[in-house]
């Protein structure tokens, strides 16, 4: 992990993606919420239109594909975001690995060259720390009294930072949710 100055503040994106299909690269919504110090400072959400027509998991997030046929495409949603992934340290997501492969995928599938920003996961911090029989989102979430409407990118994103906001004051580090 890149070493941040005493002097800078930490930039932290947490980044969500929902998906319609099993290639890595099927993302059809996601949700950013940015962390600056300790507090969320901004928020973005997108549909994106899928590289298919044919929308799996629309009973995990509901979206269909008369909602996402005039959505924008990846490069379209990612040129928008950029404002508010300016200078960001690291990357949070909750089960990290599944984010961060969407979003390489969904780069190169697009042309644009995956951003190097490393990943941190609150779901590795979670199992290190709390005493919940499952360490999925929604049951984290309970646990701390952060509201979520589950599986809808943009309340994922902001519970994921919100999430991780609570297992650092629980003294874990960042080094501990390093991917």
């Amino acid at each position: 992990m890149t070493p941040v100055s005493a002097s800078e503040t930490t930039i932290y994106v947490a980044i969500d993606f929902e998906t319609c299909g099993y290639a890595a690269h099927a993302a059809c919504s996601v949700g950013l919420a940015r962390i600056e110090g300790e507090r969320i400072t901004a928020t973005f959400y997108s549909l994106i239109r899928p590289p298919s027509s044919r929308i799996l998991f629309s009973d995990i997030h509901g979206l269909t594909w008369p909602m996402l046929r005039e959505a924008p495409f990846f490069v379209q949603v990612w040129q928008q975001a950029l404002p508010l992934l300016a200078d960001a340290h690291f990357f949070l997501a909750h089960n990290a690995a599944f984010d961060r492969r969407v979003l390489h995928a969904a780069c190169r599938a697009a042309g644009l060259t995956p951003p190097s920003t490393p990943f941190l996961c609150t779901l590795k911090g979670a199992r290190r720390c709390l005493p919940l029989p499952s360490k999925k989102l929604d049951m984290v979430c309970s646990h701390f009294g952060i509201d979520l409407e589950h599986h809808h990118a943009a309340s994922d994103a902001r519970a994921c930072a919100e999430v991780y906001l609570r297992l650092r004051d629980l003294g874990v580090a960042d080094r501990q949710m390093a991917l």
